[in-house]
């Protein structure tokens, strides 16, 4: 390694130099009094870099090296941190996808991917024999857990790591150098991240190992992170940044792709225990917490993404955290990470704001980062032109360039041009322009407004309709859950349609009454008195990362069929 090296890993050797006994993490084990988990499992800053070199060196023994695009499908485990961090050190490309998502997108994001070799517990092992995932690239197979099957053939990651410890053992023992952190540099290929297909097919964001870099830095100077800190990550990717930060993390006995679902005494437990003073979680988990309605005293910092989170989950976790804690909600994508962040004090200021349709505020942009609206178009834009940006408080699409935009999709040529516009900085450097797909404005304090996905916007003839903009007018209704804002039609002459979940508990038979009241509220601003359509749903299909982000195409889809005869 030399001083141009760039990768997220090459902190781990630093680290546990400094703090060899530092718990760098620690697992739910077997399960303690009440149902609790004991979380006996405890994995060292000293032995998760040893470790990863003895797998890092055990797969390089078997094949698996540099540049290698490799499917990891584990589940939040010390396998799975010390995986990913001997894929870092070798340089091989992590593939991660959500494995949730639906079958058919499943393999159709493996085959884009084309990996070279699949590393999965048992259960994904025999998922991708089934299913056909990636067999006609996959020519390396590791499994984490049982041995390997007959029917996959195939390595153990245990047995790799006992071979990779041998390997580094004797070359100690001759005074060889042992480390195994590839001289990889800033454009390099560090993973392929595939987003989760909330508004259509996940695409694959290629992550050079400049940008996770960059993520950590931002990170650390947005939110004032400093080492030492004990994290509760309640979404397992967000734990790999702990060990560059020097935090502990506390992985969460729950289910990550249902956070909604999350027990949240096992949630309170772990923090009591281990007086975790910060927490990741999504809005839905957010809720989660809220509803409890438990203190949370040794909590400093909660940072909540993946959508906006409601003003009374912001309210309610303000009354919980002690007053000096922070409530941070940044605003990003999984293509660009953070964009913008605002405090929960400040976001307090701008309730009244967003409940009269003004948005949601998503805080003043990160520094490094430019952030820019420019007109709405579903067009490519190949190059950056200054006459693409709309007037002051204008709504507009949101674009954004700094250290952190991604500047490709894996094998989407055509998404890539749709979401990236190269401009020219210099005479000499081009830098890429990352279109957000959301809708959004500055207002006269420099502070950014999102409005909602360009994608689900609705244009009516009498102009556009942002769902951000119009859902929080209903949602404070006592009796409604949330709404969600659709367009049946094509675009300039879209009917709108409010989707509205109630209140659990609320009796069918009220429904009519909070449909006239709906309607009332809808014919006091020009903005919804274009809503003559409201139609109760059961429950809103959401995505599979966070629990929160509505599937709205399935629900326009739903309301389309439901109005069949009424529309024309």
């Amino acid at each position: 390694m030399d001083a141009t090296t760039v990768n997220i890993a090459a902190v781990l050797p630093r680290i546990a130099a400094e703090r060899p006994e530092q718990p760098a993490m620690r697992c739910p084990g077997g399960k303690g009094a009440d149902g609790f988990a004991r979380y006996d499992v405890v994995l060292s800053y000293g032995e998760l870099d040893r470790r990863s070199d003895a797998i890092a060196a055990g797969l390089a023994g078997y094949g698996i090296g540099r540049g290698m695009r490799t499917v990891v499908m584990v589940r939040p485990s010390p396998e799975f941190f010390l995986l990913m961090f001997a894929l870092f050190k070798l340089g091989a490309v992590p593939v991660l996808v959500d494995p949730g998502i639906e079958r058919s997108a499943l393999k159709t994001c493996l085959d884009e991917a084309a990996p070279e070799a699949f590393v999965g517990i048992p259960l994904a092992q025999f998922a991708r024999r089934a299913f056909g995932w990636g067999g006609k690239t996959i020519r390396r197979v590791v499994t984490v857990g049982w041995r390997a099957w007959p029917l996959w053939r195939g390595e153990t990651l245990a047995r790799l790591e006992r071979q990779g410890a041998a390997l580094l053992a004797a070359k100690a023992a001759r005074g060889e150098p042992t480390g195994m952190l590839a001289d990889t540099r800033s454009e390099d290929v560090a993973a392929l991240l595939f987003t989760s297909g909330s508004t259509g097919v996940p695409k694959g964001v290629v992550y050079r190992h400049r940008h996770f870099v960059a993520q950590i830095e931002l990170l650390r100077d947005a939110f004032g992170i400093e080492p030492g800190g004990v994290d509760l990550p309640t979404f397992p990717p967000f734990a790999l940044f702990d060990p560059a930060l020097g935090l502990t993390s506390i992985i969460p006995d729950m289910d990550p792709t249902r956070p909604a679902t999350a027990d949240p005494r096992k949630l309170h437990d772990a923090i009591r225990r281990f007086g975790v003073s910060q927490l990741f979680g999504s809005p839905a988990l957010m809720r989660v917490l809220a509803e409890h309605g438990e203190p949370l005293p040794t909590l400093r910092r909660v940072t909540s993404a993946g959508a906006p989170v409601p003003p009374d989950v912001v309210a309610t976790m303000r009354r919980l955290l002690p007053e000096a804690a922070q409530f941070w909600t940044p605003y990003g994508a999984t293509e660009c990470l953070p964009v913008a962040v605002i405090e929960a004090r400040e976001l307090e200021g701008t309730r009244e704001a967003t409940e009269s349709g003004a948005g949601t505020c998503v805080g003043r942009p990160v520094a490094g980062n430019t952030v820019r609206i420019i007109r709405i178009t579903d067009e490519v834009i190949p190059y950056w032109r200054e006459d693409l940006v709309v007037p002051p408080g204008s709504i507009g699409e949101i674009t954004v360039a700094g250290p952190s935009a991604t500047d490709e999709y894996f094998a989407r040529p055509e998404a890539t041009r749709l979401a990236k516009i190269r401009e020219r900085v210099s005479a000499r450097e081009e830098r890429i322009v990352h279109r957000m797909g959301d809708l959004g404005y500055f207002d006269a304090e420099g502070r950014l407004w999102f409005c909602g996905r360009k994608g689900h916007r609705v244009e009516t003839a009498g102009g556009l309709m942002a769902t951000e903009q119009i859902e929080p007018i209903f949602n404070t209704h006592r009796r409604v859950a949330r709404t969600a804002l659709v367009g049946i039609g094509a675009r300039g002459m879209q009917h709108p349609v409010l989707c509205v979940e109630l209140k659990a508990g609320v009796a069918d038979a009220e429904w009519v009454h909070v449909q006239a009241e709906l309607e009332r509220i809808a014919m006091r601003d020009a903005k919804t008195a274009r809503i003559h359509h409201f139609l109760r749903h059961p429950g809103f299909p959401v995505d599979i990362r966070h629990n929160a982000k509505i599937g709205r195409e399935k629900l326009a889809e739903w309301a389309k069929a439901r109005l069949a005869g009424i529309l024309h």
